[in-house]
C-alpha cells in the first residue's frame, strides 16, 4: 500500500473567480512549469496513486494541463481535477482525452459566491452538460458545499440536475449516485484555518500528513489541502526528498501531536474543517 491516499498538488495558484467562501491566497502568482512539475513525478510516486490538482486556484487555467495530465498519466498516476467548472465547455475535448484523469469535483457552490461575467443559467447547463457527456467514462461529483451559507440557488441547481439525470437517485455514504458514475456531494460551509481568526482549545484530530499532504506551486510542501497560505511550510519538494521532509522535526511534531488528538499548530488550532473530525 501507498502511505498516502491522495498528494494534492497545487500547479497553479491563479484562479478566474473569486470566491466569497474562498480566502485566497497572498502568495506570489505562479503557475508550476513542465520541468519543476516533471521533477515532483518520480519523488511523488512511491507514495500514492492519486494526484489532486487542486489547492489554491483553477486548474483548467493552466496552459498547460493537457501536458500534465498526460505526463501523470505517463508516471501511473491517476488524477482528479477540482474546478470551480466555468471553463468545462471550453476544456471539455482535451479533458476528454486524457485517460490519467479519473475524477472531477465541480464546485457548483461557486457561482453564487461570485460575481461571475456569464449568467446563471449558461453556467449550471455547460455544467450540466459536461457530466451527460462523460457519464460512465469517469467519476463526476457536483458539490454543493454550501449549507447554510450562500445557498439560495440551491433548488434551481436540484431541479436542474433532476430533469437531467432522472430518478432513481441512490443516497450512498460519500454522496448520492445520481447517474453512471456521476454523483452530488451536500455538504455544510466551513472556516478555513486562518492565523487571524479565533483560537479553539486545540483538541482535535486530522487527516493530514497520515492520508494526504499538499505540494503549493513553489515546491512547499504543506500537511493538508487547506493551508492557504503555506504557513505549515515543512520543506520543499524541489529541492528536498518527502524523505528528509517527513522526517522533519515540524512534520514529525505535527503528526504526533494528532496522536494525541492535538493540535500543536496555531493554524490547525484555527481550522473549522478539523473541528468536524473533533
Amino acid at each position: 500500500m501507498k502511505r498516502f491516499q491522495k498528494i494534492y498538488v497545487e500547479i497553479s495558484n491563479l484562479c478566474n473567480f473569486r470566491c466569497s467562501f474562498c480566502p485566497g491566497t497572498q502568495r506570489p502568482l505562479r503557475a508550476m512549469t513542465e520541468a519543476e512539475f516533471s521533477a515532483l513525478l518520480p519523488k511523488l510516486r512511491p507514495w500514492t496513486d492519486y494526484l489532486y490538482f487542486h489547492l489554491m486556484g483553477e486548474p483548467l487555467c493552466h496552459p498547460n494541463l493537457d501536458r500534465f495530465l498526460a505526463l501523470a498519466g505517463e508516471s501511473g498516476f491517476r488524477v482528479i481535477l477540482t474546478t470551480n467548472g466555468s471553463l468545462l465547455e471550453k476544456k471539455s475535448a482535451q479533458l476528454l482525452s486524457q485517460p490519467a484523469l479519473h475524477k472531477i469535483n465541480i464546485s457548483l457552490h461557486s457561482f453564487e459566491a461570485n460575481e461571475a461575467p456569464l449568467s446563471f443559467e449558461s453556467y449550471l447547463k455547460s455544467c450540466i452538460a459536461f457530466g451527460q457527456a462523460v457519464q460512465g467514462k469517469m467519476l463526476v461529483v457536483y458539490r454543493l458545499w454550501n449549507q447554510g451559507g450562500l445557498d439560495r440557488q440551491n433548488s434551481a441547481i436540484l431541479s436542474a440536475l433532476e430533469e437531467a439525470f432522472p430518478a432513481p437517485w441512490i443516497p450512498g455514504r460519500r454522496g448520492t449516485a445520481i447517474g453512471d458514475r456521476v454523483f452530488l456531494e451536500m455538504g455544510d460551509r466551513f472556516d478555513w484555518p486562518d492565523l487571524s481568526a479565533p483560537e479553539g482549545d486545540g483538541r482535535m484530530f486530522c487527516y493530514g500528513l497520515r492520508d494526504q499532504l499538499g505540494v503549493l506551486c513553489d515546491g512547499t510542501m504543506v500537511p493538508c489541502c487547506l493551508d492557504h497560505e503555506g504557513d505549515l511550510s515543512l520543506g520543499s519538494l524541489f529541492t528536498q526528498s518527502m524523505e528528509q521532509i517527513l522526517e522533519g522535526p515540524r512534520a514529525q511534531t505535527i503528526y504526533h501531536g494528532f496522536s494525541r488528538w492535538e493540535a500543536v499548530e496555531p493554524l490547525c488550532r484555527r481550522c473549522g474543517y478539523a473541528r468536524r473530525f473533533g
